[in-house]
């Protein structure tokens, strides 16, 4: 795929450039470690493909060795992002997708779309300001400024669930119990229990009593209301 300076970037580069992109979104600072975790990667590997990122100018290091963008692997990240969001979107509004199969569905579609696709999907979408989990799309939604992660919650807060970070969408039975229990961006939730002791959070919705760990619920979003 062509990237914003012209120059064409793989699709393992795309997926650093990817998860990159989650990571500096949520606010963790990302190195070479935690690259290999959510890549599924092993550690000489990540650093190879970082050093070729870096010689291309799409990354550089900070005075801690934590990876950052340069202007052009923003760019670059920024459009790989809204295509996959792009590509979810697609396969749940039009094609029909189940909701919690189209993260990993999309990543065999979002390197194939050109610039003029992009722009005729985003026509027959109608604009979408985030993907189908509630994530912003880079140059079409922000984050609310009042989201949290869901693990930080206390027992009887009212709560909108705002978005399921990429990292949930990766974990497909995961996604799977959310959607079979209605925890979904928009749906309004009160948390029955948050317990740090033995690291529980029971959300109740519409459809009943929700358990989740306190591992998964960090990787919620949230706003109370």
């Amino acid at each position: 795929m062509v990237g914003a300076s012209g120059k064409s970037t793989t699709s393992v580069v795309e997926d650093y450039l990817q998860v990159l992109h989650y990571l500096t979104r949520d606010g963790s600072p990302v190195i070479a470690a935690r690259l290999a975790e959510r890549l599924n990667v092993t550690p000489p590997t990540v650093t190879a493909t970082l050093q070729r990122m870096e010689r291309d100018g799409l990354i550089e290091h900070g005075a801690r060795k934590e990876i950052l963008f340069t202007p052009r692997g923003r760019d670059v990240a920024e459009n790989i992002v809204r295509r996959h969001a792009l590509a979810e979107r697609l396969l749940t509004d039009l094609l029909k997708m189940p909701w919690h199969e189209s993260h990993e569905e999309a990543h065999g579609v979002e390197h194939v779309i050109t610039p003029n696709i992009e722009t005729r999907l985003l026509q027959a979408l109608g604009n979408p300001s985030t993907c189908p989990h509630g994530n912003p799309i880079p140059g079409l939604g922000t984050l609310a400024p009042d989201e949290f992660p869901l693990d930080q919650v206390e027992t009887g807060d009212e709560l909108i669930i705002e978005r399921i970070t990429e990292e949930a969408a990766e974990d497909l039975q995961l996604m799977k119990y959310l959607q079979e229990h209605g925890v979904e961006p928009g749906a309004r939730m009160t948390v029955r229990e948050a317990t740090r002791f033995n690291a529980l959070v029971v959300l109740e919705g519409p459809r009943g009593p929700v358990p989740l760990g306190l591992p998964v619920a960090a990787k919620l979003r949230a706003r109370r209301v």
